[in-house]
């Protein structure tokens, strides 16, 4: 006859085995939340970076495709406000809201001829910053006097 083997009772996990696993992960969270927060900021920058950009790309395709003065103005002058893009008809071709917990800092409006060309002599700076982001994580949009906008990390 055989020995009966003996079965072990593991049914789960004891209470100092739960007690680790709860403080590693405390520790995790602890040294990962303040990177995640961080993280946030600096993808809110570059998303209002990206919004500016297709704005000033989508003022000048319309101009090209309709043959007009088309002119991009900030929000009470504010262009963290949002800011619209009409034609010079004064048809609305967008309106861009609030950009959330960003500061952008540009000219007092821009507008793209008929050829896609500026229609200004100097050629405009978009700088966008928020509060505790380090320097390399801002964003320059810098407008050519060809009409094409270019963005660039860092301030400008």
């Amino acid at each position: 006859m055989r020995p009966r083997r003996l079965r072990s009772r593991s049914a789960g996990f004891n209470v100092v085995e739960l007690m680790i696993v709860v403080f590693i992960v405390a520790v995790l969270a602890a040294v990962a939340g303040p990177d995640m927060a961080r993280m946030v900021r600096t993808q809110r920058i570059k998303t209002s970076a990206f919004d500016v950009m297709a704005s000033l790309t989508l003022a000048r395709s319309e101009a090209i495709k309709r043959n007009l003065l088309v002119t991009i103005t900030p929000t009470g002058g504010n262009w963290a406000n949002g800011w619209q893009i009409t034609d010079s008809n004064n048809n609305v071709v967008k309106d861009q809201g609030e950009l959330s917990s960003v500061t952008v800092v540009g000219p007092a409006a821009l507008s793209y001829a008929s050829n896609g060309r500026l229609a200004g002599g100097a050629a405009p700076l978009f700088n966008l910053s928020a509060s505790d982001v380090a320097a390399g994580s801002l964003r320059c949009i810098r407008v050519d006097l060809s009409g094409r906008p270019v963005a660039r990390e860092g301030a400008c």
